[in-house]
């Protein structure tokens, strides 16, 4: 491994680390404010953050060898697919956002990361509505994550706990998430994509703080850590790190780095929250992860 690829790799798995102590820091968070305000403030922050690496990046295209200067129709082409690909995008981030914060609140931290995780298995087989063909590595990781779900959320009494339904809500959100992305990306501009679905997820939830709750600046103050680093860390920070981490890296080994998160969020719940699983969510969460690795593993061609 050379040393460009190997300094991507930790990029990604810094990023991955970021975003699996994340999922702490939204759980503390909720001790001081509620998820809309959690959220709108969160957003807002990440949407702060990114703006000087969107005008870097400006500079640097401009600056590079052969940049052509846009037309006029070019440019409002372009800012139009990127607005509304942006306020799609904040649509369905600060639903599934909101659904993630509403599931914490009752299941532990490593669930949440574990069940949230299933995003990268749900995305295919969506993709079955838009006729696109899923691989049999896929559907085995499906068979092996609804063993692993069993084994994680599904209590004695045959019923699923109200916390992982949340989540669960939320991996389908996110997998919509994706598609979204998938669809507007090489059309649009990725980091301004990103900063106006930011803002819009922050309007969103900002609208529901006024109406559905009490925000109150000193309760934002009290919760200012976790706020922070959900905001700056986990939306601007991990963001940028994973735009330069992916950059010359195969896809497949790049997710298989990000899809640590689950197993981050696990150590961080168990280290600083005391969150412990007994052995039957254990053998859910490692059967979980393997259909996450699974799905992610390149299918093997006829004579190899």
């Amino acid at each position: 491994m050379n040393t460009d690829r190997m300094k991507n790799s930790a990029l990604l798995f810094l990023t991955a680390a970021i975003w699996g102590v994340a999922f702490v820091a939204q759980r503390v968070g909720m001790d001081y404010v509620g998820p809309f305000t959690f959220n709108a403030v969160r957003f807002l922050l990440g949407g702060i953050v990114l703006l000087p690496f969107l005008m870097w990046k400006r500079r640097k295209e401009r600056a590079a060898a052969g940049w052509r200067e846009e037309t006029r129709e070019e440019k409002r082409a372009r800012r139009r697919i990127t607005l509304i690909g942006g306020i799609c995008c904040g649509l369905a981030l600060s639903t599934a956002s909101l659904l993630q914060q509403k599931g914490i609140l009752h299941t532990t931290v490593a669930k949440a990361g574990f069940i949230t995780a299933l995003y990268i298995i749900i995305v295919p087989v969506m993709g079955l509505f838009f006729r696109k063909k899923v691989r049999r590595l896929v559907w085995v990781s499906v068979a092996l994550a609804v063993a692993g779900m069993y084994l994680l959320c599904i209590k004695e009494s045959f019923a699923i706990g109200k916390g992982d339904f949340f989540v669960f809500l939320c991996a389908i959100v996110f997998s919509i998430h994706i598609l979204i992305i998938d669809y507007f990306s090489p059309k649009a501009d990725g980091v301004a994509l990103s900063c106006i679905q930011f803002y819009t997820s922050s309007i969103i939830c900002g609208a529901g703080m006024f109406l559905l709750e009490t925000p109150s600046w000193q309760a934002i103050v009290s919760g200012w850590m976790p706020i922070l680093y959900a905001g700056i860390l986990s939306c601007g920070v991990a963001y940028t790190l994973q735009i330069i981490g992916q950059k010359g890296m195969d896809p497949t080994v790049a997710s298989l780095i990000l899809s640590l998160e689950s197993v981050i969020s696990l150590i961080a719940g168990w280290i600083l929250l005391g969150q412990k699983l007994d052995l039957r969510e254990i053998m859910g969460c490692v059967l979980a992860f393997a259909a996450i690795i699974l799905a992610q593993l390149p299918e093997r061609r006829p004579g190899m």
